[in-house]
């Protein structure tokens, strides 16, 4: 009989992951694995058919009351033979007691429903090549989000996610391959986004702002920057502003997923999500 174990990935294994996702048409960023494995470094179980991975889950912890999860992955050949299940159920016992997020595909959500999850909001992945030349509002300015004190920035993006994620973010923005900005008005933040290289459309996420005219403007310098013309967005519905400042910048959506919690749904700064962060660890 083949021996199924469950056990931690290792940061390898975690670079492994994102093969997988590219395998599955997720279009992963090339060095997604590194700010990954820094959020938390138990968080990513790994199936073992007689010692080869065949299966996975990340279930990232953060902070006392939240988590995520994400990469629930089997390789196509051994679906149907209960290892996902193991590790999903592996997955959910690291998170009990805590409220839990996902970005579910549409071939999975009823799956999740059934495991007490339910939906939030859809997110829209929205694609395309942005204008070059759009100008940040008046009094607004652009400047390399590494320059500035790594508090600011942490204390921003906690408004728009349920707990602060300093060890994810610091990774997040320093990864090789990627860039990051922030809107500066009046010495105050009012706007942050990442780019990133993938293997496809370079993606951006996250992207918070104020108003959609500095997300606009993040989006455009940042586009600037790419290697690959053509950037992708994970939008959320829930924001109906962001749907619209996709739109207009010209982008069309290609992908769909769901977010869904077990749990309560936790308050953040709904009107300032433009762009999810990653579809893995929220």
């Amino acid at each position: 009989m083949p021996t199924f174990e469950i056990t931690t990935a290792s940061a390898d294994d975690v670079g492994m992951l994102g093969d997988w996702a590219h395998d599955e048409g997720w279009n992963p960023g090339l060095t997604d694995d590194r700010a990954f494995f820094a959020a938390d470094p138990c968080g990513f179980l790994i199936g073992r058919l007689d010692g080869e991975p065949v299966t996975s889950v990340s279930v990232v912890r953060y902070g006392a009351c939240f988590g995520f999860l994400g990469f629930y992955l089997t390789r196509p050949s051994l679906r149907g033979r209960g290892y996902g299940t193991q590790v999903w159920r592996a997955g959910l016992a690291r998170l009990s007691g805590r409220s839990v997020g996902l970005d579910g595909v549409p071939a999975q959500q009823d799956n999740y429903r059934r495991s007490g999850f339910h939906t939030a909001w859809s997110n829209a992945r929205y694609e395309g090549v942005v204008p070059p030349d759009v100008a940040p509002p008046a009094g607004v300015t652009l400047v390399d989000a590494r320059t500035l004190p790594f508090g600011l920035l942490s204390t921003y993006d906690r408004r728009f996610f349920p707990e602060a994620r300093d060890s994810f973010l610091a990774s997040w923005i320093t990864a090789p391959r990627r860039t990051a900005l922030a809107a500066i008005r009046d010495g105050s933040l009012v706007g942050f986004a990442v780019l990133r290289a993938c293997r496809a459309a370079s993606r951006i996420g996250p992207l918070h702002a104020d108003s959609p005219e500095v997300a606009g403007a993040l989006v455009s310098a940042l586009t600037a920057t790419a290697q690959d013309t053509a950037v992708a967005i994970d939008v959320p519905d829930i924001n109906p502003a962001a749907v619209r400042l996709a739109e207009q910048l010209g982008l069309a959506p290609s992908f769909g997923t769901a977010r869904m919690y077990a749990g309560p749904v936790p308050e953040t700064d709904r009107a300032g999500l433009y762009g999810i962060t990653s579809l893995e660890l929220g």
